[in-house]
């Protein structure tokens, strides 16, 4: 502008030629014709009027055509901005379909600088184009509600999760214990059944417990967060590190929970969590259900709209929360170590690293990406969990071995053999010490057969003498073979007077 007041500054002094004008400026001899020539038919002379501004100045030297605004129908760009986040929908759809409904309408430039023009006075988030049903942002808000303790009084913080549909803006907000990962898990889990289906993107925050290693290029999410997003069909995309604005709907779904629920929770005091939920729960659906102020419709309306129909199914089982550990190696005794306590592998991947997942009542054991245990979760610590099938051949022989089972084999042989290994193992401290005993007792069946066996038995039974030396001994010497002696009764002594009895010693004491 400051060139065309110069240009028509030097032309109406009369001093210089429009060539030198042209030499004096650095521009052509065409241009400074051109602008003296619009100046003329524009009725401009030098000086120009007062008060004409530059933008006057531009409208009467470069006039457009005569065209009112008002003359053609001008779409709702609202309802333009929404179509656009539907899978497929374009610019030239929508105006192919505008032109149908007013074939006097916009042309096609004009159409999508208006719609630019237009959406460039929108807040920052509402320009991002985001497609139906794919991509739901979550974070936890920095400003965090309370909970009192109902004995004490002692007010401790909670956190609130947030999540936010791409497409709607539709909000969900619940308080949970920390931002530990079973609290992060169980919270997508409760988002996904209140929105009915899950996006095709979770875009989180880089979130210590969610995401493992940050990286602008290939961020690594926690494997138990990875297995939820799979469950539900998902991806996790997360934001880049110290990059707001990649998630700037759950920033601003943040920042209105924080204003329409925990600002008018201010005064009002919890004692559980669930109590907490129900408040934030009964604020949501109002903030949901309230009309934005550019838009001019609720998120409501927006989310059965445009999200609802796009979103994915829902799994007919909800997720359950894996907890991952680090890889470990198998021990020489074919276990592995699992929150403090200790569960089988087969013996045949000692010294082989294996991972453990686990849940609350299971442990699952993988070898390169392959099941090859479960268990039930033990409770307490050091205690150990062993599948027969994980056991050598002879470990798992000796394992078999149980006081019940022992007596049973006994009984096989004999009543008698099943006595003595009774008392065998009831004379010792521990049962398990005497398992070697009844073994080799019962091996005794082999060279000698069950029939001798058990009258060997009988016999060391007689003799109050429950050992395996003493039944070996028996057959050996062939005694198994002889009648046991009979037990003569006891002598009855005969009544005399220098039998005294027992009574003349009290008889006796009485006396003294």
């Amino acid at each position: 502008m400051r060139q065309l007041r110069e240009i028509l500054r030097l032309r109406g002094s009369g001093i210089l030629s429009q060539r030198a004008i042209a030499r004096s400026l650095g521009i052509s001899v065409g241009s400074v014709c051109a602008c003296v020539l619009r100046a003329e038919r524009a009725g401009l002379s030098w000086p120009l009027p007062e008060g004409l501004d530059d933008e006057e100045l531009a409208r009467r030297l470069h006039p457009r055509p005569d065209v009112s605004a008002a003359s053609r129908p001008r779409p709702d760009w609202a309802s333009v901005h929404q179509e656009l986040k539907r899978p497929g929908v374009t610019l030239l759809l929508l105006w192919i379909e505008h032109l149908e409904a007013h074939p006097d309408g916009y042309r096609y430039s004009q159409f999508c600088e208006r719609y630019r023009r237009w959406a460039r006075a929108l807040n920052p988030t509402m320009r991002q184009r985001h497609r139906a049903g794919e991509k739901i942002f979550v974070d936890f808000s920095g400003k965090k509600p309370d909970v009192a303790d109902q004995r004490t009084g002692e007010v401790r913080q909670v956190e609130l999760f947030v999540g936010v549909l791409g497409a709607s803006s539709y909000v969900y907000a619940e308080a949970c214990e920390s931002q530990e990962l079973v609290h992060w898990i169980a919270a997508h889990v409760r988002m996904l059944d209140f929105f009915g289906g899950s996006s095709r993107i979770l875009v989180p925050d880089n979130l210590k417990d969610a995401i493992t290693r940050p990286c602008r290029y290939e961020a690594t999410a926690h494997r138990t967060y990875e297995e939820l997003a799979e469950h539900y069909g998902a991806v996790v995309i997360p934001a880049r590190v110290r990059r707001p604005r990649d998630k700037a709907k759950v920033e601003a779904a943040v920042l209105l929970v924080q204003r329409w629920i925990l600002a008018r929770l201010r005064n009002r005091t919890f004692f559980s969590l669930a109590e907490l939920n129900q408040a934030i729960a009964e604020l949501l659906a109002d903030l949901n259900r309230r009309p934005m102020k550019v838009v001019g419709v609720s998120r409501r309306a927006l989310f059965d709209q445009l999200d609802r129909p796009a979103l994915l199914a829902l799994p007919s089982t909800r997720y359950e929360m894996f907890t991952w550990t680090r890889p470990r190696t198998v021990n020489i005794d074919y276990h592995v170590e699992v929150e403090k306590n200790y569960y089988s592998v087969s013996y045949t991947l000692i010294h082989q690293t294996v991972e453990a997942r686990f849940t609350a009542t299971t442990v699952e054991l993988f070898h390169q990406s392959r099941r090859i245990a479960s268990h039930a979760r033990l409770t307490g610590r050091g205690h150990h969990a062993t599948l027969p099938e994980h056991m050598p051949a002879s470990h798992r022989a000796h394992a078999e071995w149980t006081p019940s089972r022992i007596l049973r084999w006994a009984a096989q042989t004999g009543p008698f053999a099943r006595a003595l290994a009774n008392q065998i193992l009831d004379e010792r401290r521990h049962p398990e010490q005497g398992f070697r005993s009844c073994l080799g007792l019962l091996r005794l069946e082999r060279p000698y057969g069950s029939d001798r066996l058990e009258a060997a038995c009988e016999r060391a039974l007689a003799l109050r003498s429950p050992r395996y030396q003493t039944v070996k001994n028996i057959l050996v010497t062939e005694r198994d073979r002889l009648p046991l002696p009979v037990d003569e009764p006891a002598a009855v002594l005969p009544e005399h007077e220098n039998v005294r009895g027992a009574t003349f010693y009290t008889q006796q004491e009485i006396e003294c």
